[in-house]
């Protein structure tokens, strides 16, 4: 599953002329829905999407409030297209889940999002309608997210969680340099030579014309 979020000041979409949904200050949520998601998919984006901090608080800092912070409205819309893949120049769509299914699938997505959330403040498109989406983006602030491929070890929260963290450690200890361990591990060993002048040192002199 794919989502384009962006934040905005207002969005709204129109379909033969009329307008039909509308948020005011916000984020609205472009969603393309991939043949392989499942339950455990749409739960992942429903809780990054919403946990995203793209706001900021009430002192000025950027990047530290997500939208249910802040009260904010969401806009939702079904977007296949998210799932292109490039033949040459021209797009193919065969990655997307069929009509039927995804429409499901979406509405499940709507549905998991307003129980995670105020559900008056969720508004969403028409799915399979051929949509005009009006986007006042702020800032510009524009983020793509991407759930974890289907059957990935990683797919498990607690385990991307645990893996992010490893990332975390091994990037701070290469900022720092080798251990000390590491130094004496790599260090000559110059006691070893001075300790082996016996034997060694015999065998080495025996070999001498």
């Amino acid at each position: 599953m794919k989502a384009v979020v962006q934040r905005v000041t207002q969005a709204s979409v129109t379909v033969g002329g009329e307008q039909i949904s509308a948020i005011g200050r916000g984020i609205c949520v472009l969603l393309g829905i991939s043949v392989e998601d499942s339950q455990k998919e749409l739960e992942h984006m429903v809780r990054k999407i919403l946990n995203l901090r793209v706001f900021e608080d009430e002192s000025g800092k950027h990047w530290s409030k997500n939208v249910m912070d802040k009260q904010y409205e969401v806009l939702c819309v079904s977007q296949f297209t998210l799932q292109c893949v490039l033949k040459g120049n021209k797009p193919d769509f065969h990655l997307a889940m069929p009509t039927e299914q995804a429409e499901s699938f979406y509405n499940s997505f709507l549905e998991q999002l307003r129980k995670s959330y105020r559900p008056e403040l969720i508004r969403d498109g028409k799915f399979g309608a051929y949509m005009q989406v009006h986007i006042q983006n702020d800032g510009p602030v524009t983020i793509e997210l991407e759930s974890p491929a289907a059957g990935a070890a990683n797919s498990d929260p607690k385990q991307l969680s645990k893996l992010e963290k490893q990332q975390q450690r091994k990037e701070k200890t290469r900022a720092k340099g080798p251990s000390e361990s590491s130094k004496e591990r790599s260090a000559p060993r110059k006691e070893d030579r001075s300790a082996s002048s016996g034997a060694e040192g015999d065998v080495s002199s025996e070999r001498e014309p």
